[in-house]
């Protein structure tokens, strides 16, 4: 191999190698676009998810599924609505996880 072809080889090893170590542009992938729907129909919630923040985006997310496969909605998290069904969600979520540490000390 000639001294050229060298260079070249080294100059594409080293171009890789700094291009690797550059971070990655962060992109907002929320499922939420916009501020959200203030309130909806209670009669016409099937169910509520939440969504935390995380790498992928970071805003609180509460999307509520309609029941009559009318899709989903996106509320408000800081709508009054909102924040009764985090509160919720998050009651239920403790008391499920208190119930398994119970039944993992039966068994």
């Amino acid at each position: 191999m000639s001294l050229k072809g060298l260079a070249v080889a080294l100059t594409i090893l080293i171009c890789a190698t700094i291009i690797q170590g550059f971070p990655m542009l962060h992109r907002v992938r929320c499922l939420c676009t916009g501020p959200g729907v203030k309130a909806v129909r209670v009669a016409d919630i099937a169910k509520a998810s939440l969504i935390y923040p995380s790498y992928d985006c970071e805003n609180l997310e509460v999307i509520i599924t309609l029941k009559r496969n009318k899709g989903q909605q996106c509320l408000n998290p800081r709508s009054k609505q909102a924040s009764l069904i985090i509160k919720e969600v998050q009651r239920r979520n403790f008391l499920n996880t208190k119930i398994h540490k119970v039944l993992e000390k039966r068994t």
